[in-house]
């Protein structure tokens, strides 16, 4: 392998860097974004046991924000749910965004290396080329040995660049199509949390009001 690796030339060395960044950054995302990380699979009735006992203080709030994505995003809705429907959803909606960019951490950069991995192996064949055709004309072609170094260099490198860039880009879009799957889902159960819950507090308020009007009606 490190004849390989010299036989390649001094390209090799961000090729191999690239593949060591893609491999961690896969590795890592595949740990941070399990739905039972993401989305926790009781957090929502966990909510609703707070909520129906009235313990929704800001102890509880930051509790949850700092549980999961999801309990970050039910924490910014709960935070402003006396102040109206339309400031709610503004609020889950800004921390949605900010969730959103920490589910896609690194996969810009993984994206980056999948696209640039075989633009280096490509400029590796170029250079290989460039010594193959400088040896012909210092040694002209009848001795095979003198073209091998540039020829092995250019082989190798555009099999190394295509190596890395493979692997990188199919872990791109697998993680893209995760990340859309739980955004997708924390979506749903967010609003049709939030939904009941608002529709509970409103419940609440009427009959509250309708109690406190029926002795002005006894009165008249």
């Amino acid at each position: 392998m490190l004849e390989i690796v010299q036989a390649g030339g001094w390209l090799m060395l961000p090729i191999i860097a690239c593949s060591i960044i893609a491999a961690a950054i896969i590795l890592e995302r595949l740990w941070t974004l399990q739905p039972k990380r993401v989305l926790p699979r009781n957090l929502t009735s966990q909510v609703k046991d707070w909520a129906s006992h009235d313990q929704l203080d800001p102890k509880h709030l930051q509790k949850l924000h700092q549980s999961s994505p999801l309990g970050q995003i039910l924490a910014a809705g709960l935070a402003c749910r006396h102040a109206g429907r339309t400031i709610v959803k503004e609020s889950i909606e800004d921390s949605g965004r900010h969730v959103v960019h920490e589910l896609e951490r690194y996969l810009t950069s993984l994206g980056t290396i999948a696209a640039i991995s075989p633009l280096m192996g490509l400029l590796g064949t170029v250079i290989g080329m460039i010594k193959v055709f400088a040896a012909i004309t210092a040694n002209g072609v009848g001795n095979p040995g003198v073209l091998a170094g540039g020829i092995s260099e250019a082989l190798i490198t555009t099999a190394a660049g295509l190596s890395v860039a493979i692997p990188a880009l199919i872990g791109y879009r697998y993680l893209r199509g995760r990340v859309d799957g739980l955004v997708v889902q924390m979506e749903k159960q967010t609003i049709k949390f939030m939904e009941t819950l608002l529709e509970q507090q409103d419940s609440t308020f009427l009959s509250v009001d309708n109690e406190s009007s029926e002795p002005i009606k006894r009165r008249a």
